[in-house]
């Protein structure tokens, strides 16, 4: 992931923008202009796409140049588009919403036998914690080895976000999307899958993910005396210049 820089500010998280553009504009095109006395399931399809399309490519050039997350996203939208415009059966739809969180969550499995745990990357980063304080404590207190072990077992926890989201995204689009692709009750079918996957995977996915964040933070507290305010990064909780390394008693 890069890091920001003069060319690429740092990114601004805007939720409501996202949700807009990403989901609640291209699912109204796909399920109200799709038939033929408006756009047509072709050109519906191809505007609605290019909304969280556009977004992405935004994003990745202006703030996230080599973010990976953001690459995977755009593959992701593409993928969509490609089978209705190919007119490919609609399996293949649910084929890719399971592979791509699914490939995700074999990818942290795999990264928990390299140096580079993708839990570390996303979640017990430097953006978030003060790393350094962290593991000072740890050494001195001799509990390295128990951090590590509840490291990798929050990396399980994550990898299962992953797998929840692809069973669920799975049986979703076989649910929902059971029309021939290119037609206007496929894009409608989509444009529903879509607003109906952000409460039913999106929200409890994130939830998920809030929970293993905090299980992180239980486990700082217990094994260095730490509250959160003070193992936060100063990218996200600026300290004052006075403030001691030493855990709160």
């Amino acid at each position: 992931m890069s890091s920001p820089s003069k060319d690429h500010p740092t990114h601004k998280p805007r939720p409501w923008v996202d949700l807009l553009v990403s989901i609640v504009v291209p699912s109204v095109i796909l399920m109200k202009l799709s038939s033929d006395e408006y756009l047509g399931p072709v050109m519906a399809l191809i505007i609605g796409l290019a909304f969280p399309l556009g977004w992405g490519l935004f994003e990745l050039v202006k703030y996230r140049k080599y973010n990976f997350i953001a690459v995977l996203g755009l593959v992701s939208v593409g993928l969509t588009g490609g089978i209705g415009l190919m007119a490919l059966d609609p399996k293949w739809l649910a084929i890719k919403e399971a592979a791509i969180p699914g490939l995700l969550g074999i990818a942290v499995l795999v990264s928990t036998c390299t140096k580079y745990p993708l839990v570390k990357t996303l979640l017990y980063n430097p953006a978030i914690l003060n790393v350094d304080k962290i593991h000072r404590t740890l050494a001195e207190k001799g509990t390295e080895e128990v951090f590590e072990a509840r490291l990798l077992k929050a990396s399980y926890f994550f990898s299962g976000t992953f797998f929840f989201s692809s069973v669920m995204n799975y049986v979703l689009a076989k649910w929902i999307v059971t029309s021939p692709s290119g037609t206007t009750a496929f894009n409608e079918e989509l444009g529903r899958m879509t607003l109906v996957s952000y409460p039913m995977i999106a929200i409890p996915s994130m939830i998920m993910m809030i929970a293993i964040f905090y299980y992180l933070w239980r486990s700082i507290r217990r094994l260095t005396g730490y509250t959160l305010d003070e193992v936060l990064s100063e990218q996200v909780s600026p300290q004052p210049s006075n403030s001691s390394d030493e855990p709160s008693k």
